[in-house]
């Protein structure tokens, strides 16, 4: 069936009805509701084309499979390689025999990891070594060629999504701190940080209505694991107390004041919540973006932020038609939300809270 835009976003008796509303940093964008008919996708099964045998790294296991193993957390976040004095040695008893997984893997598999192996390369240096990594497993180097033209193509346009739908979640959120989080090797490993700082996150989240976005990163020279996020802390869910600190920063190479947070410096070690303005919320999306890319990093989310809130508009409240075919719609800064027919009030935060919402 012929899909005709025109016909689905024409206004119904002088407004749309049901579009989804995001903020873009300046302006408030509407997109029309449609009605658009769909085939579900079938389920590509790709063809078996390698096995490989690995040893689970810390940073693989989620919360349940680290405490479902029979290993302590020492012998399930050992090296991917064996010690210097396991080589040649078969002992069945061994943590690093019994943790071993056969992973089969198709070619999408393949390429995926390929990718992650070459993810700080330039692209085109990379494609070529995913092209000549992947060659035995194709018929000739078109096809391998092909095939690799079209992931990174998808790995673009899922990257690009991603940012987007980062951007629309931050600037409907209204974060008010950023904040760094590193773990104290006195008060945890890697995995127990990890897991306990995320039961962490869920608590405030569930108990104090805290909002968040962030992703784990090592440092470039110590490798120490910890936590880059953008948080909206209500003013009476604060916990612990705010507490500036110097110390040397070994990165800038100069002292360096810091505000923070004695409940998560008690519980987990050194943090800074720097409060956030519209400039650096600017910058810290920039900061977290380049993980997204650089070191292939998948952006965490806490529960209820979304990019969409659902309003009708009024034609009176629309500037103009924006966007590939016009399909958007650039409101005015005081346009009016409506839902359902009922008048909510003129945009602002309070309004905001009192509509739908959507992803």
């Amino acid at each position: 069936m012929a899909y005709n835009w025109q016909q689905q976003v024409e206004p119904k008796g002088g407004f749309y009805p049901e579009t989804k509303v995001y903020f873009d940093g300046s302006h408030y964008i509407a997109i029309p509701h449609t009605e658009r008919p769909f085939k579900p996708r079938k389920k590509h099964i790709e063809e078996i084309v390698s096995e490989q045998n690995k040893w689970p790294q810390l940073e693989e296991l989620s919360a349940e499979e680290a405490a479902d193993s029979p290993f302590t957390e020492n012998e399930i976040s050992a090296p991917e390689e064996k010690p210097d004095a396991l080589i040649g040695v078969e002992n069945n008893n061994s943590p690093y025999n019994m943790c071993q997984i056969t992973q089969k893997l198709g070619k999408k598999e393949l390429f995926e990891k390929f990718y992650r192996e070459h993810i700080n390369e330039k692209r085109s240096e990379r494609r070529k070594k995913i092209i000549e990594a992947m060659l035995p497993f194709f018929e000739d180097r078109t096809a391998t060629e092909n095939y690799v033209d079209a992931n990174m193509a998808r790995k673009k346009r899922n990257l690009i999504c991603r940012r987007v739908r980062m951007v629309r979640k931050a600037n409907l959120a209204d974060f008010n701190f950023f904040v760094t989080l590193t773990y104290d090797d006195k008060k945890h490993t890697e995995c127990s940080f990890k897991k306990q700082l995320k039961t962490c996150f869920r608590n405030l989240c569930y108990r104090r209505n805290w909002k968040y976005m962030g992703v784990w990163e090592r440092s470039p020279e110590r490798k120490r694991l910890h936590f880059h996020g953008l948080f909206n802390i209500p003013d009476n869910a604060v916990v612990g107390e705010f507490q500036e600190v110097t110390d040397y920063s070994t990165n800038l190479h100069a002292m360096q004041t810091i505000n923070q947070n004695t409940y998560f410096a008690e519980r987990f070690g050194r943090n800074d919540f720097k409060e956030l303005d519209k400039r650096l919320l600017g910058e810290a999306l920039g900061y977290l973006m380049k993980y997204l890319e650089k070191t292939g990093e998948k952006i965490v989310y806490s529960k209820g932020l979304p990019q969409f809130f659902i309003s009708d508009i009024m034609e009176d409240d629309i500037v103009c038609t924006i966007g590939q075919e016009d399909k958007k719609l650039l409101l005015f800064d005081d346009f009016k939300c409506w839902d359902e027919g009922v008048n909510v009030g003129t945009v602002s935060k309070v309004t905001i809270a009192q509509l739908r919402k959507s992803n």
